[in-house]
């Protein structure tokens, strides 16, 4: 080798550093943008920290629900621990611990009052659980709820019904919940002839009956329409400061970087977010949870050590939402071109799609319509998958097509004020985030609507008609603990309780023909009925009454009963009042009785037998006899109803008092729909909480804008205008695609389970927390509009 070929020999390339591996790549890009996110000074931060607020309330909410079957497990279990053990009357089951027990449950101002009152029947008697010391005669023990509410100003009336002295506190084992009102009295009167229960401990096994098939749709459909808004929350809120972020990415290009590399500093500044929300979400959690003790909504609340989430489901949301986080960021971006210069966004170009965003709610349609109808009353399960499955599709759908339909009409708007031209060009401009914005609103309104539809249809099947006449009286109450004299004043005290209007008060027994019968033969027998004259009136077709007067009642249309009470009630006979124990009184029932026929009494009961007046028989006189009283108040009068509760309680403790309503209602039915008032209550917070975060972040990404308009002269009061409109019109799309999409949902489950629809119109309602939602945001986010409005936006660096 030459010199010549020394100098011409190309000189050999330096070693550069290897290129690194292609995950080892992807992971430092990661690192980056999560540096971006946690390093990008004031701007970077508040970004984040919107991003981290709001998945992080979303994550909140998804802890609580998950939390919900423990909390009503322990729920159950306390209720279990306190039910009682009970054992025969006589007194070969009497015992040094058994407790007699009278159930004194009452009501106060609309709410459940339970109660028991308690004599110990030996020197160790069984304690509650959640009590320390057994409550001895005129003591009881309460609930924290209940003494405060005996303390509170204005419970007069209820410490006149509860007159026993506190001796202390029922702990949390023996409560349900924290807000419950319950109460353990003491007595050293009752007696089992007094209509008192004999118990010898506390736990008693109780089988719980299975959900009805309908309303295993609606528990499913529930946990479907509360859910799915906090999902496409928590997709929003991973997409807060998106445009910043573009641009920064831009800024990335031109210094060299690739698609894939911005792409994947997206997706860690993504992940930040989303993991220091799950942070947020579990302080959230466990703040929240030390004051669910203290809220009670719709008459619902929980002990704190109830609020423990499913260890499965809350390993499920811990990676869900952070997995979440990054695909929504990915498929983001494919919607814009990231270059050197600038960011290109294409959807302007070609337009949004609609044929792939009908495939969602079409197929959601159609696996509800291929799982079939639910047969009530069928013995096999519902199976809830598929039901859960097409509902969630028919939702997430109507969420994807928002952006088509708001992109769609608004490029289509033009001139109007200037504030609806401002509001129009931004929408023009940049729609989708106002439609992530209004999707959560569509999502809960649409699934309202559907669920409102479907408690429509199955209403009747779970609301009873009573038959009850609330117009005649409004209550009813029945003792057998109170005879004699007692039983005549009883009624007496009633007339002369304030705001008592009429009192259909009767004194009741049995009647029977006397005669010896064989052991196996059931002698004739009716009733016997002793009141005023204006109270048989109320009870049978009477057109003239005097006291002293006596009638045979017959049932109408129904013969059968008839021949029995004529075999009884025998004109001029002798008939034997009282049964059981004791000797019945023998009564000759007058030959000049008239025969009527019986009519219903506000209880909806028809009456029949014998009736007599106070002055043909002394009603103090008869052995075994009950007393009836059905009243009618005058509802102008202040808390009348608990002065006549507090007149029974006088009368008889464990006197059974109801209140008559024409439909009764379901308990399982009432607690679902309970349970779904809770839960709207609580996603409709989420869901303000949302728009009014969406609502600040643009506000924030247009402050240059602002800044401009204010040195132009704009005024404060044509922005604010304008802020509205740019809420309000896609509000009003997303509510068109609610009410459309929710009634179909909705008609869909209503053939489901074979029923039909019984208004179309249940919408407006809904429609209408829609149109308050659009004020709320806009007031709460007008004094971050006012900050920014200010020339100085306009300085750089």
């Amino acid at each position: 080798m030459t010199l010549l070929d020394s100098r011409t020999a190309p000189p050999a390339a330096p070693e550069g550093p290897k290129p690194s591996p292609r995950g080892a790549a992807a992971l430092r890009d990661l690192g980056l943008g999560i540096r971006f996110a946690a390093a990008g000074g004031r701007e970077g931060w508040i970004r984040t920290l919107l991003t981290a607020v709001g998945v992080g309330l979303g994550v909140a909410l998804l802890l609580l629900a998950s939390a919900v079957p423990h909390m009503l497990d322990a729920r159950s279990g306390r209720d279990q621990a306190r039910s009682e053990v009970k054992v025969s009357a006589d007194d070969s089951a009497r015992s040094d611990t058994s407790v007699l027990r009278l159930d004194t449950s009452t009501e106060y101002r609309d709410r459940t009052i339970i109660g028991r009152l308690l004599h110990a029947e030996g020197s160790a008697p069984v304690r509650p659980p959640g009590v320390a010391r057994f409550p001895g005669p005129g003591e009881m023990v309460v609930s924290p709820a209940l003494k405060e509410l005996l303390e509170a100003p204005g419970s007069e009336l209820l410490r006149e019904r509860l007159p026993y002295d506190i001796t202390g506190t029922i702990g949390d084992a023996g409560l349900r919940s924290p807000n419950e009102l319950f109460y353990y009295a003491g007595s050293d009167t009752l007696t089992p002839a007094a209509g008192a229960e004999r118990i010898s401990g506390y736990g008693a096994h109780r089988a719980t009956d299975p959900l009805p098939p309908l309303l295993v749709v609606l528990t499913v459909m529930v946990c479907v329409v509360l859910l799915v808004p906090v999902a496409i929350f928590i997709a929003t809120a991973v997409r807060f400061g998106g445009d910043r972020r573009d641009r920064r990415l831009a800024a990335l290009r031109l210094v060299g970087a690739d698609i894939r590399t911005t792409r994947r500093v997206a997706a860690g500044e993504a992940l930040f977010g989303a993991v220091l929300g799950l942070v947020f979400g579990l302080v959230f959690f466990l703040v929240g949870r030390e004051f669910v003790g203290s809220v009670e909504v719709w008459d619902v609340s929980a002990f704190p050590a109830d609020v423990v989430p499913d260890p499965l489901l809350g390993l499920l949301i811990t990676v869900a939402v952070p997995l979440t986080a990054v695909l929504v960021t990915l498929v983001a971006m494919r919607s814009v071109v990231i270059e050197p210069l600038g960011v290109v966004r294409r959807g302007k170009d070609r337009g949004r799609r609609l044929w792939w965003r009908l495939l969602m709610p079409v197929g959601g349609l159609a696996v509800l319509g291929i799982t079939g109808r639910v047969d009530e009353y069928a013995y096999e399960p519902v199976k809830p998958f598929p039901i859960a499955a097409g509902a969630v599709l028919v939702l997430v759908g109507l969420a994807l097509l928002l952006p088509w339909l708001v992109e769609a009409c608004v490029k289509r708007l033009r001139g109007g004020p200037v504030p609806w031209q401002l509001a129009v060009r931004r929408l023009q401009l940049s729609s989708e985030a106002a439609s992530r914005a209004v999707s959560g609103v569509t999502v809960a309104v649409a699934g309202a609507i559907a669920l409102q539809m479907l408690f429509a249809a199955m209403n009747a099947d779970f609301n009873r008609v009573t038959g009850q006449d609330p117009a005649r009286a409004q209550f009813a109450a029945y003792s057998e603990n109170v005879t004699g004299e007692a039983a005549t004043s009883a009624i007496e005290r009633f007339r002369a309780t304030q705001g008592v209007d009429v009192v259909i008060g009767s004194v009741q027994a049995y009647a029977s023909k006397p005669g010896v019968y064989a052991d196996d033969d059931i002698p004739p027998t009716t009733s016997m009925t002793v009141g005023t004259c204006d109270t048989l009136r109320e009870l049978a077709r009477i057109t003239s009454c005097e006291d002293g007067d006596t009638f045979v009642v017959h049932p109408p249309g129904d013969k059968d009963m008839t021949s029995w009470i004529d075999r009884t009630a025998r004109k001029g006979q002798v008939v034997e009042i009282g049964t059981g124990e004791g000797e019945p009184l023998r009564w000759t029932l007058p030959a000049d009785s008239r025969t009527v026929q019986g009519r219903k009494d506000p209880m909806g009961d028809t009456h029949y037998g014998i009736m007599a007046t106070t002055g043909a028989v002394d009603a103090s006189t008869l052995p075994g006899a009950q007393i009836t009283a059905q009243i009618r108040v005058d509802r102008s009068v202040p808390d009348v109803a608990e002065h006549v509760r507090n007149t029974a309680a006088r009368i008889d403790p464990g006197m059974r008092f109801i209140t008559l309503d024409s439909v009764e209602r379901d308990r399982q039915y009432d607690s679902i729909q309970t349970g779904l008032k809770v839960g709207a209550s609580v996603v409709l917070l989420l869901i303000a909480a949302s728009m009014l975060v969406s609502q600040v972040e643009q506000l924030r990404e247009r402050k240059r804008l602002l800044s401009v308009l204010v040195a132009f002269g704009t005024r404060r009061t044509t922005m604010g205008w304008s802020v509205l409109w740019q809420t309000a019109v896609p509000v009003f799309l997303g509510l068109v695609v609610a009410v459309v999409g929710g009634l179909g949902l909705g008609a869909v489950l209503a053939w489901m389970i074979a029923k039909s629809v019984s208004d179309w119109w249940l919408f407006l309602p809904l429609t209408g927390v829609g149109a308050g939602l659009i004020l709320l945001v806009t007031a709460a986010s007008m004094p971050s509009l006012w900050r920014l409005m200010r020339p100085d936006g306009l300085r750089t660096e």
